[in-house]
């Protein structure tokens, strides 16, 4: 992430867009302080990432017990 002070922020605000455009971020900084960010427009919620991230989370937990543990008695425990 580029990081920017306020005064080369408003300076070059269109060379600062166009990497935007292409994806990378922008954070700018007031005295060495972070205040805005530049982010593409578009630059929301991923589904397809997030899918990924799920089904990479399912698998690692394939195999995995809790030995003698049951979820009920888990749960049950956790409300007392």
């Amino acid at each position: 992430m580029q990081v920017v002070g306020v005064f080369e922020a408003k300076n070059h605000l269109t060379a600062l867009l166009d990497e935007v455009e292409e994806g990378h971020e922008v954070l700018i900084t007031r005295r060495g302080k972070p205040i805005a960010r530049l982010v593409p427009a578009d630059a929301g919620f991923d589904r397809v990432r997030a899918r990924r991230a799920a089904d990479n989370l399912l698998q690692a937990s394939k195999g995995l017990t809790l030995g003698e543990l049951s979820i009920k008695e888990l749960v049950a425990e956790g409300r007392r």
